[in-house]
């Protein structure tokens, strides 16, 4: 597919950005800032491989605070954001949300998507599922039944997640075990942090591959990555030493970002849960 049919616009200032979620109330308490570099970084490949053309209609599951949507609004796509009714229903996100024609659909339970079902056969051309997949600690099928439905044929799954084999976490990792304290999920994270606030599942990229093909046939993944975003300058040795091996090593990086192309809407979702 070539490439946008408008050169990209660059993306606003950090500042000048989050001062627009403070204009509604909606203080930056460290995450967008935190974020921001990845969300750019998002934007800017999926522009990359999108001709806005073949369709400006974007669902964002998972959109929180808006912090990642608000970027697609002011590029002129018209967005929907599916996340849990304790980000949506904040007054700031609503007040947000209309001043940028954001249509927002508040859902108890992803495990039961029920406000997609109000949402109309073929209705989008592209879904942001950006660091979700790692938080789903439920059978994810019915959620997938439902975005396949809304999808068009055509339409693409942007998908970005951690990398299981990043050098970094995998490093922690190890350390974490030889100490005897584990793996998986830390008992202090388990205790202390929200429901879905966990990453339950980290994926490799070849997982995440294998995690399409087995939800459906029509799915074809494309434009995978192993990608990273520039930190600032590491003052410690292993730090730089560690920052060069990411961008030596691609498999080392601490992302993935993955497009799913739905072809003909032939098969459907055809894997069937079971005990």
């Amino acid at each position: 597919m070539p490439a946008a049919a408008t050169p990209l616009i660059d993306a606003p200032a950090l500042d000048a950005y989050a001062a627009q979620f403070a204009r509604h109330g909606l203080p930056e308490d460290g995450y967008l800032r935190l974020h921001y570099p990845r969300f750019v970084r998002t934007r800017e490949r999926l522009h990359a491989h999108w001709d806005t053309r073949d369709g400006t209609r974007l669902l964002d599951v998972g959109a929180h605070w808006l912090h990642q949507t608000l970027l697609y609004a002011l590029d002129g796509f018209e967005v929907t954001a599916l996340d849990l009714p304790a980000t949506l229903e904040q007054d700031g996100v609503r007040e947000l949300a209309r001043a940028h024609a954001i249509r927002l659909l508040p859902n108890a339970d992803l495990a039961d998507p029920q406000a997609l079902r109000e949402i109309a056969d073929d209705s989008f051309d592209l879904v942001l599922f950006t660091e979700v997949i790692e938080h789903l600690a439920f059978n994810p099928v019915a959620l997938w039944r439902e975005i396949y439905r809304v999808m068009r044929p055509g339409a693409r799954i942007v998908v970005t997640t951690p990398n299981y084999y990043a050098l970094r976490s995998s490093v922690r990792r190890w350390l974490r075990a030889l100490s005897g304290r584990g793996g998986g999920v830390r008992v202090q994270d388990i205790l202390n942090l929200k429901t879905m606030g966990h990453h339950w599942k980290e994926y490799s990229l070849r997982e995440l591959e294998d995690y399409f093909a087995l939800l459906s046939p029509d799915f074809r993944c494309i434009n995978a990555a192993h990608v990273c975003v520039a930190p600032p300058a590491a003052a410690r040795l292993r730090g730089r030493i560690a920052g060069w091996l990411e961008r030596a090593v691609p498999a080392l990086r601490p992302d993935l970002y993955l497009e799913v192309e739905l072809g003909a809407k032939r098969h459907g979702i055809v894997v069937e849960p079971h005990w």
